[in-house]
């Protein structure tokens, strides 16, 4: 209850600039509701099922939904409309909140269009349709990275980036309105050491998403963390949980393989190797992308996406972080990571795995 009233205060804050004034929270035992606003109490109701079986992020994105329906209520006024009518439509369009009368974002897969607009329609099950043609055309050019043939394994994932990346371009060029969304990767840490730090850059400069490290809480342990947060396209969020999942796999194979070789006993210096084995991945995707350059493919930052992210995350911060020690350990990873292709098929890569979530009553 405490973290709640805290993500309340914030919330208040950072998105409605201070203009509720204070409701009490309560939690509901209700499974087939996962919250809602009651006027006449001044009260947001959550479910407790839902706090304690869900990630964090799914608990504020229904908390935000609950106080857009406050705010239309108490600060605008607005008492002769539908609970889910224009004026609260319009007011998760705007501040970034999933709007829709059932179902919710789950964190780790794409939620509703962030405007809260139904979904369906022929322009959504278009873009659906495409991306998981792209992805499909990609999850084949992955298989065929897995070649034991180290320059066929190459040319393999160098073509899948080059897809991904003319894609995004020809998107960007048709100036056609896309779907966004987000996902949150991995388990809540409450350390964050550079190689994650580093897959999160990846993952924001190679593959087209925006990532930041959002705080997060663990009710059943009572502990706070963060968890790497990814904003974009379902296609590009697609690919980029993939590569997460990929590298953080990878790396630890790579940790193993070099305790066998080396011989090393212990762990003592598997973060520093593993930290070295992402930078040298990142530098080996720098140096591809400066071919593609030379080819004229120039990726451009989505302003489109920028905006869902700014609002999603209207204030952040910027922190600059020390590095792992640069030692033997470091090297030998950073030599390995340079190496590493990208391959295999992503599960699920054609369909609407993902893609459409089932549904939950919200208030």
């Amino acid at each position: 209850m405490r973290e709640l009233m805290a993500a309340y205060q914030s919330l208040n804050y950072t998105h409605f600039r201070r203009k509720l004034r204070s409701a009490s929270i309560e939690l509901s035992d209700a499974a087939s509701r996962l919250g809602r606003w009651i006027s006449e109490a001044r009260a947001i109701e959550i479910s407790r099922p839902l706090v304690l079986t869900q990630p964090w992020g799914v608990v504020i994105e229904v908390l935000k939904h609950e106080m857009a329906h406050q705010y239309v209520h108490e600060v605008l006024g607005v008492r002769d409309e539908a609970a889910h009518g224009p004026a609260f439509r319009e007011v998760c369009t705007r501040l970034g909140i999933d709007g829709t009368a059932a179902g919710m974002p789950v964190a780790g897969r794409s939620p509703a269009d962030p405007g809260g607009v139904a979904r369906g329609g022929d322009a959504g099950a278009s873009e659906a349709s495409v991306d998981a043609r792209i992805l499909d055309r990609i999850a084949r050019l992955l298989a065929l990275a897995d070649s034991p043939n180290a320059n066929e394994a190459q040319a393999a994932m160098s073509a899948a980036q080059r897809l991904m990346l003319k894609y995004n371009l020809d998107v960007a060029k048709a100036r056609a309105a896309r779907q966004y969304g987000f996902r949150h990767l991995g388990a809540p840490s409450g350390r964050v050491g550079e190689t994650e730090r580093i897959v999160g850059g990846i993952l924001g400069k190679h593959f087209f998403v925006e990532a930041i490290w959002v705080p997060v809480y663990v009710p059943l342990e009572g502990k706070r963390g963060s968890v790497l947060e990814i904003c974009g396209t379902p296609a590009n969020l697609e690919m980029a949980a993939y590569v997460h999942a990929f590298l953080h796999h990878t790396a630890e194979q790579l940790w193993n393989e070099h305790k066998r070789t080396q011989g090393v006993k212990g762990n003592k210096d598997r973060r520093t190797y593993q930290a070295g084995v992402m930078l040298g991945f990142l530098e080996k995707l720098n140096a591809e992308r400066k071919v593609s350059a030379e080819q004229g493919l120039v990726w451009v930052r989505d302003a489109d996406l920028d905006g869902y992210y700014r609002t999603r995350h209207p204030h952040v911060q910027h922190l600059r972080h020390a590095g792992n020690q640069r030692t033997a350990a470091h090297a030998h990873g950073r030599e390995a990571g340079r190496k590493i292709v990208l391959h295999r098929p992503m599960q699920g890569a054609t369909g609407n795995r993902g893609m459409l979530l089932p549904p939950g009553k919200k208030g």
